[in-house]
């Protein structure tokens, strides 16, 4: 005896109305999905890094010994430092040709790119061999008792 004469339905959700539900759900779930790669794209992400700018605690004078090299994040960008005969230097770790990150190699005591042997002198940053257009950029480094800090733009 469960229909009555103002519910014919008996209770029940008519399959219309739950189709229309279903449907409705549907295009909403799928607008949320198209909208929220492009808000993620046009909104620019937070930094960790607070203020733009000043000094970096990069490392400690023992983490790089003479002749050699590390590549350390500064902000969101990745630096290389060295260790040479003239002190510490520091430059951009993207590489002007193709953006890939150099490395420093202590054998032939060169900063190197992997991607296409690209070498760059450690002193300067200018270009030794390989295809890259120009030397690295250079960061100001400083050293302060036994911590080595990259002043960031």
């Amino acid at each position: 005896m469960g229909a009555t004469a103002t519910d014919p339905t008996g209770g029940r959700l008519p399959r219309r109305r739950f189709l229309a539900a279903l449907a409705g759900f549907s295009i909403v779930s799928m607008a949320a999905l198209v909208v929220t790669p492009i808000v993620g794209f046009l909104v620019p992400p937070r930094t960790s890094g607070g203020a733009a700018g000043g000094k970096v605690l990069v490392g400690k004078v023992a983490d790089i010994p003479p002749g050699e090299g590390k590549v350390v994040p500064v902000g969101s960008k990745p630096t290389i430092v060295v260790n040479t005969a003239q002190g510490m230097k520091a430059y951009s770790a993207i590489c002007t040709h193709l953006g890939c990150i150099v490395t420093y190699d202590s054998g032939s005591a060169a900063i190197v790119c992997p991607c296409h042997d690209g070498r760059f002198n450690p002193t300067t940053g200018a270009v030794e061999s390989g295809p890259p257009p120009t030397g690295l950029t250079p960061e100001e480094v400083t050293v302060e008792g036994d911590e080595i800090f990259v002043v960031s733009a």
